[in-house]
């Protein structure tokens, strides 16, 4: 029996096997609607994602045993991070990844992963298997980029020179990971993998095309699915979830991870969004899975943690947590440093910032977890302090990103006079957009922020 488990909780899990995945659905759903008021109740220095996977550990089979992440409930979590890496592909800018930039971040990436795979060789006496050594440097090299996008904005750093590396760096730092993945932890051999990955590409290209190109032919279809996408068919929202649908089942077929299809369509839905309804569209997607999907797969991430390994192993753990931060983060801010990226970083406050928003990993790691424990790459406990560490770098690194950016801005002169313009000429920006949009497409019109 699970440690603080009862025969009450235990019966509570009991049942046919429908009736114990409405009863995890229910306990996930609680837990999902706490975290956010915990994570409001400490001022949000705590993400609420924290709290999601703390409740999920709770709540899961290894403590109170009162949820379960079988069968529905699986699949839903599968969903789930669906929908979080097509957030995160529909936030990319491809332009920013193909400029230097981006080819900067690339190399950094290579780099990190290159540390963090010798750093696996090290630890095992260069005597594990090569795929063990691929899932540690894909795990220590990656960025959450989809769980940070909310914490950038809570912070304040959208549209800022710190934010948008973070958002070329955590573009590149789930974009490589994933090829990598699907590259080295495949069934097939490393030739045959590539040959089905160059398939799956032309398929999520003919995806792109296609769309592009019906909207051209038949006449009125724009005009037809921007109009509708303000009544209840929702006609944008359901072409996201096709797009979802039909990349991660493609992807499945060629047994490559889902994680891939549902950032592909990511981008495309990017690229069929017409000009001016990024934003509301982009808050409705976000409604969409935030609301629950989301939620739910950071919560069974949760309930796979093994609460032990906290307590048996605290150093382990805190190594793990700083080797990240250093095969990660220590690239990134040395490639600032000394190379003339383009990212218009200008102080060690700035570069320091990035590095360890780059560094904070959570969803690649549950990803390549789950791989590593479906191949028989890695234990279940080494899999829980991998998910755990990512858990605490998403806590930690932001965190502590934030502090120094507090400190930074708490030593600079302010200029609200500066601010206030560049406020208002953004608010106007955003109007004409919206009304040249709306005119031409029938898209709805931006949502106005409170007080403009």
């Amino acid at each position: 029996m699970p440690f603080g488990a009862s025969e009450t909780t235990t019966l509570l899990a009991a049942g046919s096997s429908t009736t114990s995945e409405y009863i995890s659905i229910f306990w996930i759903s609680l837990v999902a609607l706490l975290a956010p008021l915990a994570s409001n109740l400490v001022r949000k220095k705590i993400p609420d994602v924290v709290f999601l996977i703390i409740f999920g550990t709770l709540i899961g089979p290894h403590v109170l045993g009162l949820a379960s992440g079988d069968e529905g409930v699986s699949l839903l979590k599968d969903l789930g991070l669906g929908l979080l890496f097509l957030l995160a592909g529909y936030e990319v800018n491809t332009a920013s990844l193909r400029g230097r930039q981006g080819g900067f971040a690339a190399g950094a990436w290579a780099v990190s992963f290159t540390l963090g795979s010798l750093l696996a060789m090290v630890l095992t006496g260069f005597k594990g298997d090569l795929s063990v050594y691929a899932v540690i440097g894909i795990a220590m090299s990656s960025t959450a980029l989809g769980t940070l996008l909310p914490l950038l904005k809570s912070h304040g750093k959208t549209g800022t020179t710190v934010g948008e590396s973070v958002m070329v760096h955590g573009a590149i730092g789930e974009v490589l990971p994933i090829f990598a993945m699907s590259l080295l932890l495949s069934s097939h051999s490393p030739w045959l993998a590539a040959l089905i990955l160059v398939a799956f590409m032309l398929v999520a290209l003919f995806s792109a095309i296609l769309p592009h190109r019906l909207f051209e032919k038949i006449p009125g279809l724009s005009r037809t699915m921007a109009a509708e996408a303000n009544t209840t068919s929702q006609t944008m929202l359901r072409l996201a979830m096709l797009l979802l649908a039909t990349l991660m089942m493609v992807a499945a077929v060629f047994n490559l991870d889902v994680v891939l299809g549902a950032f592909a369509a990511g981008v495309i839905l990017r690229s069929l969004t017409p000009d001016g309804a990024f934003e509301p569209f982009s808050k409705r997607l976000e409604a969409l899975g935030f609301s629950f999907l989301i939620p739910l797969f950071f919560v069974c991430s949760g309930m796979g943690i093994t609460v032990s390994v906290i307590w048996e192993q605290p150093l382990t753990l805190a190594a793990l947590i700083l080797g990240i931060l250093l095969v990660r983060g220590l690239p990134v801010v040395l490639a600032e440093r000394f190379l003339d990226t383009g990212s218009g970083l200008q102080t060690p406050q700035e570069r320091l910032q990035l590095g360890l928003y780059a560094s904070a990993g959570l969803p690649m790691i549950v990803a390549v977890t789950e791989v590593a424990l479906a191949h028989n790459l890695l234990t279940e406990h080494n899999a829980s302090l991998l998910v755990t560490g990512g858990a605490l770098t998403v806590l930690l690194f932001p965190l502590w990103a934030s502090a120094i950016g507090a400190v930074a801005k708490g030593s600079s002169t302010p200029t609200p006079e500066v601010s206030k313009d560049s406020r208002e000429l953004r608010s106007a920006k955003k109007q004409e957009r919206s009304a040249a949009v709306q005119a031409a497409t029938g898209v709805m019109p931006l949502v106005k922020e409170k007080g403009e």
